[in-house]
């Protein structure tokens, strides 16, 4: 039987990162220590970790003399996260695809497919949950663990983007088919076919992404000219 063992900075940490899914923290929210023990009764010392956590992870940003914000990236960031992400997992499947079973191929499909179910819900949350096991079994094969720590660092991040962006990016359909596109390159054999559908798949997702910001970013600037 697995035990897992939560501690209080794990549990600081899922719970900034479930505030900041369902939209409760906003990019460029700051965050205080002192509110955070308060609410969940802890002491300083756990969320201070968590907070460092975070910021490896770049949700939280220090900022000298002020505090700890949510970090708000600009839509360069986000495409260079995303390219990134796809560079990295790219290599770490195009050179591991012969270790997929049957089995593994099968549970890939099925993932695809709930994922579709869920976004035919609306359940963004269980859509990105879905997303990030695809993901997961897709690097588990991977042994260098340098690679797999920075995909894993990049993961919370780009799961925050994607669950508050997704249903203006992609239909339930397109969410699949996006993702049985990566199983049958896979199947395909190919490691240069892999790496290229990995790499599209999330330099499409960042691109749209950061359109979006752009746009809001040009929005907000209207409205603050009419306040003027």
């Amino acid at each position: 039987m697995n035990i897992v063992k939560r501690t209080y900075k794990d549990q600081v940490v899922e719970y900034l990162y479930d505030q900041i899914l369902d939209g409760t923290l906003m990019p460029g929210d700051q965050v205080k220590e002192s509110s955070l023990s308060d609410e969940m009764g802890i002491s300083r010392a756990p969320i201070r970790e968590a907070l460092k956590e975070l910021m490896s992870n770049g949700l939280i940003e220090y900022q000298p003399q002020v505090g700890n914000f949510i970090t708000q990236l600009s839509p360069k960031e986000t495409i260079d996260a995303y390219i990134t992400r796809g560079v990295l997992e790219g290599f770490a499947i195009s050179t591991t695809s012969e270790l997929f079973s049957e089995d593994d191929i099968d549970e890939l499909i099925n993932l695809a497919k709930r994922m579709e179910h869920y976004a035919d819900k609306n359940n963004h949350k269980m859509v990105v949950k879905v997303g990030d096991d695809f993901h997961s079994l897709l690097i588990s094969k991977n042994k260098n663990i340098q690679l797999t720590e920075y995909t894993r660092s990049l993961s919370q991040k780009l799961h925050i983007l994607f669950h508050r962006h997704w249903s203006k990016l992609y239909n339930r359909e397109e969410i699949s088919n996006r993702h049985l596109r990566i199983v049958e390159s896979i199947q395909s054999g190919s490691p240069a076919d892999i790496e290229q559908v990995i790499r599209e798949h999330y330099t499409e997702t960042g691109t749209k992404i950061a359109d979006l910001q752009r746009e809001q970013l040009i929005e907000d600037e209207k409205n603050t000219k009419y306040k003027d």
